[in-house]
């Protein structure tokens, strides 16, 4: 997974422990990447973790000054942890495991996270035989009773050279998993339903109809929606893209075929959003073999895809909010007015498809927020930060139609 460079980290300050271990070199990594999102990070060592990794890289990454001497000048046990925003402790050992599941506060990690009460986020790596230990699983049940978050460690070749569980979790997943903690829970009672992506109307064996959609907004506000603590199921068409975590994914091929998902999921749906380019034309008939050069000059009838956002307008419940995209290379607001009225939408996205660093395929997008009453552009963002600024305007458009429906629930 390609992560997208946000400022979803800035000045997020962010206490990071790391225990002794082959994999204390990954989070030099780790360090890196979340300075490099302008986070501040304070780095506390185990005297094991220095034995791997030197101070000195970790201060040099940071910025900071590295901490690892409880007997140090001051209350650091005490004033590290309550000035920060999250602790994450990466590589955890089988050893910062257990000390931290009996309450030990006898080094200056263990005593820091013991008078922390911000969100602490813990990332398992050791051998397979000591992960699924009985003393190891019951210490890991016993940190998640604490309200501690776990990364479960990946599988594949350790360093002792054996396959198995107790790999380090991969960054994007850690990522992904700091952000949530991180995010307003303000969606936390919301089913969500997104479409996004192209989708693809077969010609014949070799060659089908599509468009240049990437589906990265789609799953830009898939991510950001769970971050906050919706349930959200993402109905998606062909991309290259990862399933965003903790996100039930129905991938589809054509526009029936997302039509018919649609179809059988928005009843359940308190938020709907059509992010998908779906193609308005297929093929009137598919050949069953790949039509040859030989014809001279081909003639191609197309028949009229669904209107999912329209069919989605016409039968959806007063309470439930139905937003919709318009790609469009000019007149926006006008463009996405007509389209908020036809399709009988809360809200349309308009994308500047012609813009520089918008639209199709880029990781940055300007958009213009249409409702009744208002428009809004937002300045050039990153896709995963314009999707909280429209999550943003859902929730406010949401609790006015909760207030209006008497069905207020957030």
């Amino acid at each position: 997974m390609i992560i997208e460079q946000t400022t979803l980290l800035r000045g997020k300050k962010i206490l990071f422990g790391v225990s002794g271990s082959i994999a204390a070199f990954k989070a030099a990594g780790w360090v890196s990447s979340l300075t490099k999102e302008e986070a501040q990070v304070t780095v506390v060592m185990t005297a094991a973790a220095t034995r791997f990794v030197t101070p000195l890289t970790f201060a040099a990454l940071s910025g900071n000054e590295v901490q690892s001497d409880i007997f140090a000048g001051g209350m650091a046990h005490i004033a590290l942890p309550a000035a920060v925003d999250a602790v994450l402790i990466a590589p955890a050992t089988a050893q910062t495991v257990a000390r931290l599941a009996y309450g030990f506060a006898d080094d200056l990690l263990s005593a820091a996270v013991l008078a922390c009460s911000s969100p602490v986020l813990i990332c398992p790596a050791m051998n397979s035989k000591m992960l699924t230990h009985p003393a190891t699983q019951r210490n890991l049940a016993t940190l998640r009773e604490f309200g501690y978050t776990i990364v479960e460690p990946e599988s594949g070749r350790l360093a002792c050279g054996e396959e198995g569980a107790g790999r380090l979790a991969a960054w994007d997943t850690v990522r992904e998993t700091l952000l949530g903690l991180l995010a307003t829970q303000d969606m936390a009672e919301q089913q969500v339903l997104i479409t996004a992506g192209p989708t693809r109307e077969p010609l014949d064996p070799a060659r089908f109809l599509s468009n240049r959609s990437s589906g990265k907004m789609g799953y830009a506000l898939a991510r950001t929606a769970k971050r906050r603590g919706a349930a959200v199921t993402l109905i998606s068409g062909p991309v290259a893209l990862e399933p965003p975590p903790g996100v039930a994914v129905i991938h589809v091929e054509t526009a029936l075929e997302m039509a018919e998902a649609v179809s059988r999921s928005a009843a359940a749906a308190s938020i709907v959003v059509k992010a998908a380019a779906v193609a308005d034309f297929r093929a009137a008939a598919f050949s069953a073999h790949k039509i040859k050069k030989t014809v001279t000059e081909p003639l191609l009838e197309l028949a009229a895809n669904p209107d999912i956002l329209a069919s989605l307008g016409r039968n959806r419940r007063p309470d439930q909010l139905l937003i919709g995209f318009a790609a469009e290379s000019d007149s926006h607001e006008a463009e996405g007015r007509r389209k908020l009225l036809a399709k009988k939408a809360d809200l349309i996205v308009v994308n500047d498809i012609l813009g520089k660093n918008t639209g199709f395929e880029a990781d940055t997008n300007q958009v213009t927020l249409i409702t009744l009453e208002t428009a809004e552009t937002l300045e050039l963002l990153s896709k995963e930060e314009t999707a909280d600024r429209i999550w943003d305007k859902a929730i406010t458009l949401l609790h006015s139609k909760r207030m209006k429906h008497g069905t207020e629930q957030v």
